[in-house]
């Protein structure tokens, strides 16, 4: 203990030294300092390492000692900020590079780890030693994907099992139509045979207004198969009077998922079903999935169209930023009216094109999660075919959990 006191005593004094007489041996002020960070009293190392960057700017030891002190803190941000200042100019410091990634694989951040290697081999080709780290990264980021097994491991252990939502949008257009409003109010709860979620829809379309009685539920059938199940009634014109889904999602292998189902939509004079499917795959905190549907109406006539979702997770499942872009029919069935005349199915084959962006982010207790989302879409006219409308829409839902 007086040995260790004592030392403390003359790193204090050689601090003071070196703050006021400045470095004229930086080679020994920083072993003296890689020592004392050894020790594990970072702080005071960083301290003296700065004092040798006040004297001599390029002494790029130095810098990457700083940024790895930070990451043995686990201040991964701050030696984040550290090492790309460093390698912004110094491309060719190995050290930096292999510091840098290994920042990034300690913090999980493994699709930035794999980017800094990739960048790294351009400025230092085979270097074994960042090949090897890459390598590490690949096989971690083949391994369960991290926002997989962290989708999976809050379902599990979520304690807040129940939740009731609220959420409206509304959509305006260029030409002809009024803009249309609609809002709803749902019930999540969540049991030991899957999730199941009551709604109640109501939407004011061109002066017309009707609601909507609709159910989803997500039975999980086995570790692999987890279902779909929707029905929904309306007896306004604005919806569809009998609307109904089926679909089962398979887990694969590498992270993989794929389903295949079916939409059965009844309007009041036309019925049409919805044959659609899903391939999407998770790769680190990405997931992406495409879907087509194929709509076949009780006439014989068919229309399809595509979407592809794309979402980038965030510390946790409940936060993402997510894109969809869809071409073809508005597989969302939004009814529309043209001089009171209900469009009804014949929207199934109309081209649309739509773009929708969601974010959604949870408050700091994980109670309230909000999602916000907006969205443009060109679609063909019905009573001008070849011409078209542009609609954009905003929304917002909010979704207390207990």
């Amino acid at each position: 203990m007086g040995k260790r006191f004592i030392y403390m005593v003359c790193i204090g004094l050689g601090c003071f030294w070196v703050r006021s007489q400045g470095i004229t041996d930086p080679d020994s002020s920083f072993l003296s300092a890689r020592n004392i960070a050894f020790e594990g009293n970072r702080a005071v190392a960083r301290d003296s390492l700065e004092q040798i960057l006040a004297s001599y700017p390029d002494y790029t030891d130095a810098a990457i000692l700083i940024a790895k002190t930070y990451t043995w803190d686990k201040d991964y941000n701050e030696a984040r900020k550290r090492f790309n200042r460093i390698l912004s100019v110094k491309r060719q410091k190995r050290d930096a590079w292999l510091a840098a990634i290994k920042n990034e694989l300690y913090s999980k951040n493994l699709n930035i780890a794999l980017g800094l290697s990739n960048k790294a081999l351009i400025y230092l080709r085979e270097d074994k030693a960042i090949e090897e780290l890459r390598s590490q990264v690949v096989f971690e980021l083949n391994k369960k994907p991290p926002i997989q097994e962290k989708l999976k491991e809050e379902n599990k252990n979520l304690k807040r099992k129940n939740g009731i939502s609220v959420s409206t949008t509304v959509e305006v257009f260029d030409v002809v139509f009024d803009p249309m409003y609609e809002t709803s109010i749902a019930y999540q709860a969540q049991t030991k045979f899957g999730q199941i979620l009551p709604r109640i829809n109501y939407a004011q379309r061109f002066d017309q207004t009707g609601t909507q009685f609709e159910v989803d539920i997500y039975p999980t059938i086995s570790k692999t198969f987890h279902g779909y199940v929707n029905y929904g009634y309306s007896n306004a014109v604005i919806f569809p009077k009998h609307r109904a889904g089926l679909e089962l999602y398979a887990e694969l292998p590498k992270a993989f998922e794929v389903s295949l189902g079916a939409r059965h939509v009844r309007f009041t004079a036309n019925n049409a079903t919805i044959f659609t499917g899903s391939f999407g795959t998770y790769r680190g905190n990405y997931y992406v999935s495409a879907r087509p549907f194929v709509s076949v109406r009780n006439d014989g006539q068919m229309g399809w169209a595509g979407n592809v979702l794309a979402r980038k997770y965030g510390k946790d499942g409940n936060h993402f930023f997510g894109v969809r872009a869809t071409y073809g029919f508005d597989s969302e069935l939004n009814q529309l009216i043209v001089d009171g005349e209900l469009l009804s199915a014949t929207q199934l084959f109309l081209e649309t094109q739509m773009l929708n962006l969601e974010y959604q982010f949870a408050d700091k207790n994980n109670i309230g999660l909000y999602t916000l989302n907006a969205g443009v879409r060109r679609q063909e006219l019905f009573f001008d075919s070849g011409n078209f409308f542009w609609g954009v829409s905003f929304g917002l839902r909010y979704q207390f959990r207990f």
